[in-house]
């Protein structure tokens, strides 16, 4: 299923309004209730044969709380998030999603800062890759802590370190159990306009924690990846930003040297507003990611993608976008592919969202994707289109 409505969006679209007594300024309770309906919800490739049910509809119930609390100079935000899913057809895949994160942005004298921090995530697995009618859950654990030193009034370093672990519920997909460290330095000269310029060095550790047997084979997946990167937030105006981090990057697997690749590795983002009720956002990028299949499991992505949003009244919001993406899959070692072990996903959404109280969100959504895939490495073409309906209450 697609990613809903998110209680930051109902956040941005509540501050504009008029104040008025909330329960508390610390923690903001809500619910969303909400329906969809997609029309390939397995993402089916185009010749699956006939008789296979592709549409189906979802209800969903959520309730949450987010938290943002000063404490002094220090401050603590967060989120919890349940959720319940319900599909007409494929009743199999219900499921109860969690979704929890904690951050606090600490400060100590005049020169020192960062931020430590936690999320827990569990969530259905998307069926791009991997198109089972099963249940397979998706648990995604995060453990970050970083800080920086103001050695000079335009000058500043700073140092953190990441943990992501990602779980998968389903037998089949355990293969793509992995947890990634990543450790980081940098130096970035901070500009009198609010602009910085800066450099990143960052080691990327990744495992995989049950290895992929390949006939009489177990292939050892780890990786270690080191980037050099440029680290720029360039504002131009108010009406054009740009944000840039991208460099060389080199990944190295523990055997098989086949495998490695370096090369151009980051993402660019532009953000303009030629109107003040009108906002585009550029991205466009050239990353190494994981593939949630059983066939490959990583890629280098290449895409780009536009989002614009309308301010038509105080009260009613247009949103539109559209993405384009090739993913070039891994080679691995002793399977051989006739062709280019490749696909190309385009997507596109439009969205009108409707706030007739200050506290109430309503938002329409449709959207479409459209693969080209490639049977060889388990990614066949295929077709979707659906829509989604949700209403939020914030107390």
């Amino acid at each position: 299923m697609r990613n809903l409505p998110t209680p930051l969006a109902l956040a941005a679209a509540m501050a504009c309004c008029p104040a008025h007594a909330d329960i508390s300024d610390t923690l903001k309770p809500y619910v969303t209730l909400g329906a969809t309906y997609d029309d390939n919800l397995l993402r089916l490739p185009d010749n699956t044969p006939p008789g296979i049910q592709r549409s189906d509809r979802a209800t969903h119930a959520i309730a949450g709380v987010m938290l943002d609390r000063p404490i002094g100079r220090q401050k603590l935000t967060g989120e919890a998030k349940v959720s319940r899913v319900s599909f007409d057809h494929y009743d199999q895949l219900n499921y109860s999603g969690k979704d929890f994160s904690l951050d606090w942005a600490w400060v100590l004298g005049k020169y020192f800062d960062g931020n430590i921090g936690g999320s827990y995530q569990q969530v259905l697995t998307p069926f791009n890759d991997f198109h089972s009618d099963e249940r397979n859950l998706r648990t995604q654990r995060r453990e970050y802590a970083n800080g920086g030193w103001r050695l000079h009034p335009s000058w500043r370093l700073h140092a953190g370190f990441q943990r992501d672990r990602f779980d998968y519920e389903l037998a089949a997909q355990s293969l793509n159990n992995r947890k990634e460290d990543r450790s980081e330095a940098g130096i970035d000269y901070l500009a009198s306009s609010g602009s910085k310029v800066g450099v990143v060095l960052r080691h990327i550790k990744g495992g995989f924690l049950n290895p992929r047997r390949i006939g009489a084979t177990f292939l050892d997946q780890n990786y270690t990846q080191d980037e050099l990167k440029a680290n720029i937030n360039w504002l131009y105006s108010d009406i054009t930003q740009l944000q840039l981090l991208a460099g060389y990057a080199k990944r190295k697997h523990d055997t098989f040297s086949e495998r490695d690749t370096s090369g151009l590795n980051g993402r660019a983002t532009l953000n303009w507003r030629p109107r003040a009720k009108l906002r585009f956002n550029f991205d466009a990028w050239r990353e190494f990611s994981a593939v949630e299949s059983i066939v490959v499991n990583n890629s280098v992505n290449r895409g780009a993608s536009v989002n614009a949003t309308w301010d038509i009244s105080a009260k009613v919001q247009a949103n539109a976008g559209f993405k384009r993406e090739k993913r070039k899959f891994e080679r691995l070692p002793y399977v051989f592919f006739n062709g280019d072990p490749s696909d190309t996903t385009r997507s596109t959404n439009m969205g009108v969202v409707y706030q007739p109280a200050r506290k109430v969100l309503l938002s329409l959504t449709g959207y479409k994707d459209r693969r080209t895939g490639t049977p060889l490495a388990g990614t066949g073409s295929y077709k979707a289109k659906g829509v989604s309906l949700m209403a939020t209450l914030q107390f």
